[in-house]
């Protein structure tokens, strides 16, 4: 097998938020630490874990930051855009998710990254009030005055290339219209300022148009556009979306194909989760809950294939909850009863009472779709990556056929697809080895 030609990761790799609040501070405050020899980075798949090449007598099984050329995390900054926080360090201590004693040891280095002012319009998000924001009421200026900052930090920080990797807050829930149909009636939009146009389109925008990659960690509705789609083909940039899997939907992409290897039935299955964070905030809002909610609820369809196994997937009742309780802070609950059944239709139960912590599962994932759409980008991919399923909730199809659902089947397709580039065998049976 012939290996795709991929630019060496060499210089800086410029890593830019959209949103700098718990996600993004434990992402890079994760890094720092990990560079520094202070703690290793523990969830990353891209740092910690190996791929079997070839067969498993071989015994050939590096670690995919050894095998694949990425950037090297001595060789990341960190920049983004945040309409609360005066600083990383500022945005850690607020929102919780990390000890005084691991910011201390990297405070300064957190205290010197100074968010943007952002693009934001709070009818996107009610229940927050932004106060670094930039003034600026014409979406087309918006647009132009982030091309302007993507630019301004490339030059002063030396970076070589750039990512956008969205960690902001869940946007209210909408439809495509027509000013998402192509970039020409997108652009006319945004100079329009069409309401039908959110802050993320427009960072997303501004991205393909600078060339950076741009993934979308949040359910809102940003590069699953026609005209984002068309944008990023037409300008060679990777893209992928949506919705860092992390807490609750991680267990059901871990659990359901379960339950369908061993042909059991699905009855029901009733989710609900407890969090006090700024997402849990914002979720608190109806429209912003909407847009969560299907992105949630579009996963057990996609594994289970009711229309394939209709005795056993084709009655299913499957029912999320999101309750905004502060006293969690980040340490979201998640609760998920789950009615199964059996040999003659006996039923059984499954209680899962997952009490992790939001950011730190999201914080990897971050770093991850960085390294990869990097590589992407530099291995001259654009478009969907639909390999990087793995990664999301609601992942993004390239193509007619919907995304893939099943973890494991995601591992497979994400190994898979950093083999073939690297010109060795897909392997199709085990990642044993």
């Amino acid at each position: 097998m012939t290996a795709r030609t991929i630019a060496p990761a060499t210089g800086r790799l410029g890593v830019l938020t959209p949103g700098m609040g718990a996600v993004a501070s434990t992402f890079i405050a994760g890094v720092i630490a990990a560079r520094k020899g202070l703690k290793p980075p523990i969830g990353s798949v891209s740092q910690m874990a190996n791929i079997r090449l070839g067969t498993r007598e071989e015994g050939r099984n590096p670690l995919i930051r050894e095998f694949v050329p990425l950037a090297d995390l001595n060789d990341l900054v960190f920049g983004g855009w945040d309409p609360l926080s005066a600083n990383v360090l500022e945005a850690a201590e607020t929102a919780g998710v990390l000890d005084s004693t691991d910011l201390a040891s990297i405070s300064n280095e957190l205290e010197a990254i100074v968010p943007m002012d952002a693009v934001f319009d709070r009818r996107w998000v009610s229940k927050l009030d932004g106060v670094r924001v930039k003034k600026i009421e014409s979406k087309w200026d918006q647009a132009m005055a982030l091309i302007d900052d993507i630019a301004r930090f490339k030059a002063e920080n030396d970076c070589d290339r750039l990512v956008m990797v969205w960690c902001g807050s869940t946007e209210a829930y909408q439809e495509p219209s027509d000013c998402h149909a192509t970039v020409a009636s997108f652009e006319q939009g945004l100079r329009d300022n069409d309401a039908n146009i959110s802050p993320s389109q427009i960072y997303a925008y501004a991205a393909l148009q600078s060339d950076v990659p741009y993934a979308n960690g949040a359910p809102n509705l940003t590069v699953d556009l026609d005209c984002m789609i068309e944008l990023s083909k037409s300008r060679g940039v990777p893209i992928a979306g949506k919705d860092f899997k992390t807490g609750q939907t991680l267990m059901k992409t871990m659990l359901a194909p379960g339950f369908k290897a061993r042909m059991l039935g699905l009855r029901g299955w009733y989710s609900t989760n407890i969090l006090g964070n700024r997402d849990g905030e914002v979720l608190d809002d109806p429209e912003n809950f909407k847009s969560k909610e299907v992105s949630k609820l579009g996963v057990l369809d996609a594994i289970l294939q009711p229309e394939v196994y209709p005795d056993l997937y084709g009655n299913i009742d499957h029912v999320v909850r999101i309750n905004y309780y502060p006293p969690r802070g980040d340490n979201k609950e998640g609760w998920d009863a789950i009615d199964i059944f059996g040999w003659l239709g006996y039923p059984m139960q499954i209680k899962v009472d997952f009490m992790c912590r939001d950011s730190i599962l999201a914080a990897p994932i971050v770093l991850d779709l960085a390294l990869f759409m990097d590589l992407a980008a530099r291995a001259g991919a654009s478009g969907v990556q639909e390999w990087l399923s793995f990664y999301l909730k609601a992942p993004q199809a390239a193509g007619a056929t919907p995304a893939e659902h099943d973890l494991f089947i995601q591992q497979t397709k994400l190994k898979n697809t950093l083999r073939e580039w690297m010109g060795e065998q897909p392997v199709t049976h085990s990642e044993a080895g």
